[in-house]
């Protein structure tokens, strides 16, 4: 998505609340990370999450962050495929402090998945979520970002906001306000990581750990249902 969808899609999200909360976990993405190679993106059995590693890659070459450029983790790395993408799960049991278990999961994690994750933040690893509100990940993440599950107008057909938008190369959206898809929240994170002014717009004294706040926005979410360098 380019800076001018990205854009638009800015605007129209405004005063919802999706463009702050994203830039937020963008922050804690940007500040999680100490070298090059450690950050690992992982999704779950059923979704790997190609479009945002691209993304981020993008990101990193474009502002010059090492830091954002994405390790992908996968489930069954076949036989023969390249070296970035052969990395399987024994890369999230060797995660250690400095490191960062960026996990996108628009359906539940499995056990597998949680014990590891688990395991990797006793060692010392951040761990940062998108999620719909898996309250197995809320436990573990330092910060998780909730993407409720994506609303339809009372006919049963996509709003109307989400129709007409098709316009602008924003047909993938669904803005029946204000629930968007995971893709839409995956699109505005990848677009803040990289801009300086979420580390000056940033609170002070920030740890990097969700504050009560935002906690408490993150459980009513979840009560309401509210060109790449790589061949990825």
């Amino acid at each position: 998505m380019d800076v001018s969808r990205v854009n638009l899609l800015r605007d129209v999200l405004s005063s919802t609340g999706w463009v702050d909360r994203t830039r937020g976990f963008a922050r804690s993405l940007r500040r999680s990370t100490d070298h090059g190679d450690g950050l690992l993106l992982v999704g779950t059995p059923t979704h790997e999450p190609w479009h945002l590693a691209a993304h981020l890659d993008d990101e990193s070459r474009y502002a010059g962050i090492p830091t954002l450029s994405p390790t992908l983790v996968r489930w069954s790395p076949p036989p023969g495929a390249p070296q970035h993408l052969s990395v399987g799960l024994d890369r999230i049991v060797a995660a250690r402090r400095g490191e960062t278990l960026f996990v996108v999961a628009p359906d539940d994690p499995t056990e597998q998945l949680l014990e590891r994750l688990a395991d990797a933040r006793r060692t010392g690893a951040t761990l940062l979520t998108i999620d719909g509100g898996d309250g197995d990940l809320a436990g573990l993440a330092h910060d998780q970002l909730i993407v409720p599950s994506r609303g339809l107008t009372a006919a049963g057909e996509p709003s109307g906001l989400a129709v007409a938008l098709e316009g602008f190369g924003l047909g993938d959206v669904d803005l029946s306000l204000p629930e968007v898809s995971f893709d839409t929240v995956q699109h505005l994170v990848s677009a803040a990581v990289g801009e300086d002014e979420i580390l000056r717009t940033a609170p002070s004294g920030g740890s990097g750990r969700r504050g009560l706040r935002d906690r408490l926005a993150g459980a009513l979410d979840a009560i309401q249902g509210s060109p790449a360098t790589r061949d990825w």
